[in-house]
């Protein structure tokens, strides 16, 4: 791990909807990656790297990876926090690691990871860091 990662966090609180759980009353897996967005959506308003500060900078952040590990399952009715940590990377990408905790009893639900690349305007893909995004972790003590 590098000494940067995991210098930024933030955290979102989540209810447990009917819409978001299966027959047996567990959530259904397709919902961890909303929960995952909804943490994205907190880190970005936190720190300035939210979906429409990448959009003014000229560029779209598309997912091009996304991983879950379920450790128990999380009922409807219940109460979870999504934590979110920035992992540094050098490369032209923006990486995240995330854990899943029922606010009830602190159980660990789940882990995952992602990755964003970046695109220009005209949908082609960037190798090298953006203008905003260099200045973004320069601000943040990044580089």
């Amino acid at each position: 791990m590098n000494e940067k990662d995991h210098l930024l966090k933030a955290s979102a609180e989540i209810s447990i909807r009917f819409s978001e759980v299966d027959s047996m009353n567990i959530v259904w897996h397709g919902s961890y990656a909303l929960y995952f967005e909804d943490a994205r959506e907190a880190f970005g308003a936190k720190y300035g790297l939210g979906y429409l500060d990448i959009f003014a900078g000229g560029y779209y952040a598309p997912l091009t990876d996304l991983r879950f590990s379920y450790k128990k399952p999380l009922i409807y009715g219940r109460k979870a926090r999504v934590d979110i940590a920035y992992r540094y990377s050098e490369a032209a990408k923006i990486l995240f690691d995330y854990e899943i905790f029922d606010m009830e009893d602190g159980a660990l639900i789940a882990t995952g990871t992602s990755m964003q690349v970046f695109l220009d305007r005209q949908y082609r893909l960037v190798w090298t860091k953006p203008p905003f995004y260099e200045a973004w972790q320069q601000k943040w003590g990044m580089t």
